[in-house]
């Protein structure tokens, strides 16, 4: 991956259907996300349109499913497989892997795996979603793993789109993804690299004074149209979190094209601008 000619590096994008026509979410949860973002776009498209687009845009993207099946009931998509495809567009794709934490020790061995045999560069992981506690010592071996193996962990944080507006929804626990629970983590590993993923809302204030406490924790973008981020995030990463803060976009569900229409009416230094669209990823994804 040629870096330095990038204009951008959106990492947070999700592979929504595989090449065997198998969808991350059953229809009514998939429904009910495109229903809370608008989404009047193509929701599904494969790993392969989604290298051509963001190849069109000059940019690359960090690529993952969720792997919530034990909560969910819901067979996943294969990280391996998302990962071999990625290895085809190795220019604009950065593939990282999902595990189910859930599943143990099995988690553990398919975590180093993913890593060692299909070259995975981090992992997603969505609490509220796949239904456990981040700081629940059951999970302590799975994060001993991923620092071990020198790679990132995204963490889902605040409201969720999935199973918005369903009753209860759809059983989801927001609590679940309180970014305090992941500070129990970074603080207990301080070798990994933790990205909090999304403005964090309510818990943006969170999500802010971890990412300036702890060295190893970094927020990413993605989730919001930017013109509704709060005011302490958008002051926050044009200054004294300039070097924290990351592109993301959440596609397919929001385009990148609206975000950075939008990042654009954003009172963000030029020198703060450029970290967060590339520079920051290229440093915390070790692409430099």
């Amino acid at each position: 991956m040629q870096t330095d000619s990038l204009a951008a590096i959106d990492v947070h994008v999700h592979i929504e259907v595989d090449g065997h026509g198998h969808y991350s979410l059953d229809q009514e949860l998939m429904d009910a996300s495109a229903k809370y973002f608008r989404a009047d776009h193509d929701r599904t498209p494969t790993l392969a349109q989604i290298a051509d687009r963001y190849r069109s845009l000059n940019m690359a993207a960090v690529v993952f499913t969720v792997d919530a099946s034990t909560a969910t009931g819901h067979p996943p998509i294969s990280s391996a497989e998302i990962a071999d495809e990625a290895a085809k567009h190795a220019d604009v794709l950065i593939p990282f892997g999902s595990v189910d934490p859930l599943r143990g020790a099995d988690a553990v061995a398919q975590a180093r795996s993913l890593v060692t045999q299909h070259g995975v560069k981090g992992f997603k992981f969505h609490p509220s979603l796949q239904g456990f506690t981040p700081n629940d010592p059951a999970f302590y071996p799975l994060w001993e793993a991923i620092e071990s193996l020198g790679v990132p962990a995204l963490f889902h944080s605040g409201q969720t789109g999935i199973g918005a507006g369903m009753p209860g929804g759809r059983g989801i626990k927001l609590r679940l993804s309180d970014p305090m629970l992941v500070d129990d983590v970074a603080a207990d590993f301080p070798g990994l690299t933790v990205i909090l993923a999304h403005p964090s809302v309510p818990w943006a204030a969170s999500s802010i004074s971890m990412a300036t406490h702890k060295a190893n924790v970094f927020i990413d973008l993605s989730g919001w149209s930017p013109k509704y981020f709060p005011p302490d995030l958008v002051r926050a990463a044009s200054s004294y979190l300039q070097d924290k803060v990351l592109f993301g976009t959440d596609f397919p569900l929001l385009t990148p094209e609206r975000w950075l229409r939008d990042f654009e009416t954003l009172d963000v230094k030029p020198e703060a601008r450029a970290k967060i669209l590339k520079a920051n990823a290229v440093k915390v994804l070790g692409l430099a």
